[in-house]
């Protein structure tokens, strides 16, 4: 931005020399050493992009530290008695966009990756149709570890308060860190630890709050929709991710904007 800017200075100073009416004392030797003193476009623009490239790694650094904490993580005995392996979480260490749902489920306490059984598809899926990739976004859960279940008992159950309350430090440094432009709160559970709030979903999605000041969407979870399979349902979570699109100053193309999921 410098370059630009000095070369409109530069002018207006040569401008005011030649002029007869408002002389002014500046040599061409002079206005020659200021345009050589000045770094090129392309330096100024290269810099940037470093700062930004150590920005990201740093970031990233910064992530990997707190993964290594959770991997080893007992604060809740139950839990790290029953897991897999945590589920810390994946995606863009300098998103704009941030993901939260409520825990990992068989599939990813499996795997160690959030939103990978068909609850994950569907948001990649949303994801993709909003003109992103899961790379470009960042995804995490409200809690690291899946919540322990009965043996041979099928489903998942929501955190407790206190399970909650134990591991929602881990998040809040995940998104200190990220500082991503817009939350997402996927579901009541997210909600709720995000926000410590409860509601009903049907009077909350589609509202704006703020989480420290960042924008945060609420909406369905991608698994409420795969219960409910009705198109309205699913439309209201496509518009919200139409606000969310809006929010981030991202176009919307017709074709986006007549979509449903």
């Amino acid at each position: 931005m410098l370059q630009p800017a000095l070369s409109v200075v530069l002018e207006a100073l040569e401008k005011i020399r030649d002029s007869q009416e408002k002389p002014l004392r500046v040599s061409r030797a002079t206005l020659n050493h200021l345009f050589e003193q000045a770094p090129p476009a392309a330096s100024v623009e290269a810099n940037a992009s470093s700062a930004r490239k150590t920005d990201v790694a740093a970031k990233a650094a910064a992530l990997a530290q707190v993964r290594e904490r959770v991997c080893v993580c007992a604060k809740c005995p139950h839990l790290a008695r029953t897991r897999t392996q945590t589920v810390f979480g994946v995606g863009n260490p300098d998103a704009e966009l941030m993901f939260v749902g409520e825990a990992p489920g068989a599939d990813e306490d499996a795997r160690g990756e959030p939103f990978v059984g068909r609850a994950g598809q569907l948001l990649t899926r949303i994801i993709e149709t909003m003109g992103l990739s899961r790379d470009e976004v960042y995804i995490a859960n409200i809690l690291k570890c899946r919540p322990d279940m009965p043996k041979g008992a099928p489903g998942n159950r929501p955190p407790t308060p206190k399970e909650m309350s134990t591991c929602i430090g881990y998040l809040i440094e995940q998104i200190e860190i990220i500082r991503p432009r817009v939350l997402v709160a996927l579901g009541a559970t997210a909600v709720e630890g995000l926000l410590e709030t409860r509601g009903a979903m049907r009077q909350l999605r589609g509202t704006w709050n703020s989480y420290h000041d960042t924008p945060l969407m609420i909406t369905y979870h991608p698994s409420y929709l795969l219960r409910n399979q009705s198109p309205a349902e699913k439309r209201k979570v496509w518009e919200d991710m139409m606000a969310v699109l809006e929010k981030l100053d991202r176009p919307i193309s017709e074709r986006q904007r007549n979509y449903f999921l």
